[in-house]
């Protein structure tokens, strides 16, 4: 059995009760059943001014699709230009 320390042997002598901590239990794992849409996908994060996204997200409402796939558009095009394989997967119209 561990030792008491200064401040629960003090803490006793008033009258008071410690309590012992045995273990304690390391966070949960995040569950591998988030959203099945992300699975198998990693996130592509940029940064350009507040104008940028607002007119991207303009453009996105007026044809009626995802953001995602706006982004999946062009980044097919920039792969097209440079002779790579179209990749990015295009969902098309939302529901």
């Amino acid at each position: 059995m561990k030792k008491a320390g200064a401040l629960a042997s003090a803490l006793h002598n008033v009258g008071a009760t410690v309590a012992t901590v045995t273990a304690i239990q390391p966070p949960a794992a995040p569950s591998p059943t988030g959203q099945p849409s992300r699975l198998g996908t990693k996130p592509i994060t940029v940064h350009h001014p507040e104008e940028v996204r607002r007119q991207l997200k303009m453009l996105a409402a007026e044809q009626g699709r995802a953001l995602e796939d706006m982004a999946a558009e062009a980044f097919n095009l920039l792969f097209a230009k440079y002779r790579k394989a179209e990749i990015a997967p295009v969902r098309g119209m939302r529901p």
